[in-house]
């Protein structure tokens, strides 16, 4: 995948987070946290069913716009079904 795939989420105490995500490749998805003010990347925030819920919706526009290839979905997918 040549794309990272990034959007900011507000937390319940009005902070607002970046999340990135990406593929290095070998069937493995790597996700990073940064919440404004920070300058490190965190990659220990546990995931939540919305974090899955809106990489996979992503992952699939960019598919419908023939910008990710269908391995990238399927790999969202059962990534996915390990981890919820």
């Amino acid at each position: 995948m040549k794309h990272d795939y990034e959007w900011v989420e507000k937390l319940e105490d009005g902070t607002k987070r970046t999340v990135r995500v990406s593929f290095p490749g070998g069937g493995k998805i790597e996700w990073r946290f940064r919440c404004a003010g920070e300058e490190r990347w965190n990659r220990n925030v546990p995931l939540t069913t919305e974090h899955w819920d809106f990489l996979e919706s992503k992952v699939r526009g960019r598919y419908n716009r023939r910008r990710a290839a269908i391995k990238d979905v399927e790999l969202v997918v059962a990534m996915r079904k390990e981890h919820v």
